[in-house]
Parts: C-alpha cells; sequence; structure tokens
C-alpha cells in the first residue's frame, strides 16, 4: 500500500483585494447614478482623481464610488466644490475631532447664508402676493382704476419706512 501524504495548507484570501480592481468611468457612472459628465467635472475641481490606461480610458479606484457618494451628498446640501474639496480628507477611515472642526464651522457659515437667503426669498414672495392680490402696485406702473390711481397718488405722498417699495398696503 502506497503511503499517503496529509498535507494542511492555510490561504489567507483577502476578499476586498481581489475586488479592488480599478473601474471605468461608464461603471462608476452606472454604479453612483452619477453622469460622466459630472464625474469628469468632479476629476476637473479636485475632487476624483483617476489614472489613464494605454488607450486613454479613465480608470478610477473602487473606493471612488463612496468618494462619489460622499460628494454628491455635499453638493445637494448647497456646499461649493471648495468646501468639499477641503473636506475630502475627512472622508477617509482615519479622522480625528480636531479635522472636522474647520468643516463643521464653514458648514455652519454656509446654513447661516441659506437661512438669510431664504428669509429674503420669504420677503420676496409676500411683495408678489401683495402685488397679486392687488393689495400694492409697484412704484412707476400705471394703476388700473381711478381709485387705484387716487390711491397710488395718496400712497406716493406718504413717508415709507426705509427699504419699502410700492403702494403702502392698507
Amino acid at each position: 500500500m502506497p503511503g499517503t501524504l496529509n498535507y494542511d495548507i492555510s490561504v489567507k484570501v483577502n476578499i476586498g483585494d481581489v475586488r479592488r480592481s480599478a473601474v471605468r468611468i461608464g461603471e462608476l457612472s452606472a454604479a453612483t447614478g452619477t453622469s460622466s459628465r459630472s464625474l469628469r467635472y468632479y476629476e476637473q475641481q479636485g475632487l476624483l482623481q483617476s489614472r489613464r490606461t494605454a488607450n486613454g480610458y479613465r480608470e478610477y479606484e473602487p473606493d471612488a464610488v463612496e468618494r462619489v457618494a460622499f460628494i454628491q451628498d455635499l453638493f445637494s446640501a448647497g456646499l461649493s466644490s471648495q468646501v468639499i474639496r477641503d473636506s475630502l480628507p475627512l472622508a477617509g477611515h482615519t479622522r480625528t475631532e480636531a479635522d472636522c472642526s474647520a468643516l463643521l464651522t464653514r458648514v455652519r457659515e454656509v446654513r447661516d447664508e441659506l437661512a438669510r437667503q431664504e428669509l429674503r426669498l420669504a420677503q420676496r414672495r409676500k411683495t408678489l402676493d401683495s402685488y397679486l392680490a392687488g393689495e400694492a402696485t409697484p412704484r412707476g406702473m400705471l394703476a388700473a382704476s381711478p381709485r387705484q390711481a387716487a390711491d397710488s397718488m395718496e400712497g406716493a405722498n406718504q413717508v415709507r419706512p426705509e427699504g419699502a417699495r410700492g403702494v403702502p398696503l392698507r
């Protein structure tokens, strides 16, 4: 009876490394739901990096999928490409609380500016609503009826608060 050879081989395979092949722009686009044009824009803005193959195709690292999701989230929150570029180092798994403080300060500034814009829009909407309701007329516009014309003349002689426009509301 021939001898038997018993052997025990341990092989460790990191599945993550197996999946870590580069992806082309079309694959990244499909995986993220982002257009190829947007991906090229992200690259132009320094938000995303690729390398070119011998035939000129763009190739991205597999972690580009998560990076594009991060970029899209920040764009949809109203942040500029500059703020996003500054925050990209924070997108990794090794960040400290101190690293985030400057970004948080900038995000608060953007949020506060949005609040100011919302206030201005609400004021504009209120003015337009008063025009549409016939409660006010823009300065220089001819009134539609003699009564409105008289009201306009009367309103023109009244002192208005600073920044007020049109016919005063009654």
